[in-house]
């Protein structure tokens, strides 16, 4: 199997293709690797694929159509070589939040609208990826997400907890959901509590168990560690046998029934004008949240292999790979971690894999659905209760705490508000905590008046260094960049320093942090000098760097600027500190 195009068109068709680039090279020692990771990674799809389907309170087929085409087209459009995509547990979680509040699970309008939240999301995704405008998840801090997604954890876990007491209850916040199983207590059903309270059980054990055991059996590191992530199938084995075999559905064990033997069907999401403006938010959410998790994952396993990803690609990837999914009866997918590193240890070696995956799905599809006619429900939230778990990180709110204020309280907003207002809300909550952050730390730029350490050339803080200073000479240095929030602040704080010197002559500002100067810092700039020159005051700037000296020889501000530019810190020093000194008197 190859590709023959090459040249310049070649190069230029798989910057879109990525296919083209690795399909050129693709051989036995590929095929292989592969082909080896598609049966496993197939292996472990197939309950998690249900179980998401599950959690995004679609029909369990779903799960499966959702990881057939999108695994497809994120092949031929997507730039990890390893990188699994499919339903993932909070992307799931914000689909039924998104949807529930449309349409009721198990109805024709709810399948609709989960079809027309893909097909958003991939288009959105996919505009993202076209324009080149990757770098808007820059805006999503890692304290936000991380905060997110411990958040999602625990309301996930929370949610699964009516499959495993067999109790009806319903809820998109933690509150609604305790509540609602509390009030429901009364119904417990001791043989679906059996069930999975035994599959938590043994998926826990599965954790930190079952690779030592492989290894004491023999198996090498690699295979013992492939292994234990596929235990899932054998919980889900077991449980269904007993199902089955003890007939435990007629004890009002809920099982997941019928599952249609076909390949995913032709569907088209709607495109309702009341529907879409009830969606774009949710879809806009779940597009940034579903990108900022696949480019971690991928970037974190290309590392490894020294392999490069391009954001704006994948974003055009994981756009092809959901409107698959609105078009083929699945829902909202991105990348997965524990599929992903399961598919890179198992030794894929190019995209090929997940296409493999998606044909031993497509297979499964076909010909498996029938046996899992008795698997019980409760068994599925396990799966997705003990793989949730592993995601909430409460340390990161210590962490935070004495790492940075300013980011404890965005985590601490979006875990809070997550719990009790519902995903999108505190998704939300946190992408403005984290831009009004960043707005109030640049407004306020740390700014340290600077003076040589005796004997060098080096210039520092004189609140932490002991350094020489010149009475008539404030050198201060600006630690950020000029625009419009923090253009006054820098006005206020020069004037602040400046009256602590009754015989200041000069003001040198040190621009080396200094990237960016925008149209509001250059008019305070300007008037910092008209102030200094109506005092008696002369303003120089020393160490500005090339594209800040480039903007600012377009405005009038180096003509009227009453001092001079200094290439080093230490050249303005040394020449003003000589303009002080008297000349020395002739001899006679």
């Amino acid at each position: 199997m190859s590709f023959t195009m090459t040249g310049p068109k070649a190069m230029s068709l798989s910057r879109y293709f990525p296919i083209l680039d690795w399909g050129r090279r693709y051989d036995h020692t590929a095929f292989t690797g592969d082909a080896v990771a598609a049966v496993i990674v197939t292996i472990m799809l197939i309950p998690q694929s249900l179980a998401y389907a599950l959690l995004a309170g679609m029909p369990p087929e779903a799960g499966i159509y959702a990881s057939i085409a999108p695994i497809i087209l994120y092949a031929i459009f997507g730039t990890s070589r390893a990188l699994a995509v499919g339903p993932v547990a909070v992307v799931s979680l914000m689909t039924a939040a998104a949807v529930g509040n449309i349409a009721e699970s198990g109805t024709a309008g709810y399948v609709a609208a989960a079809l027309t939240l893909a097909f958003l999301s991939g288009a959105m995704l996919l505009a993202l990826g076209l324009f080149r405008l990757g770098f808007l998840a820059n805006f999503l801090s890692h304290p936000v997400i991380a905060g997110f997604i411990t958040a999602s954890g625990i309301l996930i876990a929370a949610s699964q907890l009516r499959h495993i007491l067999g109790i009806e209850a319903e809820g998109h916040t933690l509150i609604e959901i305790l509540t609602s199983l509390w009030a429901h207590l009364g119904e417990i059903n001791l043989m679906t509590v059996a069930l999975g309270v035994s599959a938590t059980a043994f998926l826990f054990w599965v954790r930190g168990g079952l690779k030592p055991l492989l290894r004491r059996f023999g198996l090498g590191p690699r295979m013992a560690d492939i292994g234990a992530r596929t235990g899932p199938v054998l919980a889900i084995v077991a449980t269904t046998l007993a199902v089955w075999a003890f007939d435990l559905g007629a004890w009002g064990v809920a099982i997941v029934g019928e599952v249609p033997q076909s390949l995913p069907p032709l569907t088209l999401p709607s495109f309702s004008p009341e529907l879409i403006s009830q969606l774009v938010v949710p879809a806009l959410l779940i597009s940034i949240i579903g990108f900022v998790e696949s480019i971690s994952v991928a970037q974190t396993l290309a590392a490894n292999k020294r392999q490069r990803i391009d954001p704006n690609q994948e974003l055009t990837g994981l756009g092809a790979a959901n409107l698959a999914a609105a078009f083929t009866g699945g829902f909202p997918v991105t990348g997965g971690f524990s599929r992903s590193v399961v598919n890179y240890d198992a030794g894929a070696e190019t995209p090929a894999a997940g296409v493999f995956t998606a044909l031993g799905l497509a297979l499964a599809a076909l010909f498996l659905t029938p046996l899992i006619h008795y698997l019980p429900k409760a068994t599925l939230a396990a799966t997705i209760i003990v793989a949730v778990l592993s995601l909430v990180d409460l340390s990161i709110l210590k962490r935070a705490w004495d790492f940075s204020r300013a980011d404890f309280a965005a985590v601490s907003v979006t875990i809070l508000l997550t719990l009790i207002a519902g995903v999108e809300t505190g998704v939300t909550a946190g992408v403005v905590t984290s831009i009004l952050v960043h707005l109030y730390k640049t407004s306020r730029p740390h700014m340290a008046v600077v003076g040589r350490v005796p004997g060098t050339e080096h210039f520092r803080n004189v609140l932490r260094h002991e350094v020489e200073t010149q009475p008539h000479v404030l050198s201060l240095r600006v630690d950020e960049s000029l625009y419009f929030p923090n253009a006054r602040y820098l006005e206020d704080q020069l004037a602040t320093f400046a009256a602590d010197k009754p015989e200041l002559t000069d003001v040198v500002l040190v621009f080396a942090a200094v990237n960016e100067v925008d149209l509001s810092a250059l008019e305070s700039l300007e008037a910092i000098n008209a102030r200094l020159r109506e005092a008696g005051i002369r303003l120089h700037l020393s160490e500005v760097k090339g594209p800040v000296m480039d903007r600012l020889k377009r405005s009038h501000l180096l003509d009227e600027l009453t001092g001079k530019i200094f290439l080093s810190q230490h050249e303005a020093a040394r020449e003003l500190d000589a303009e002080r000194k008297p000349a020395t008197a002739p001899s006679d």
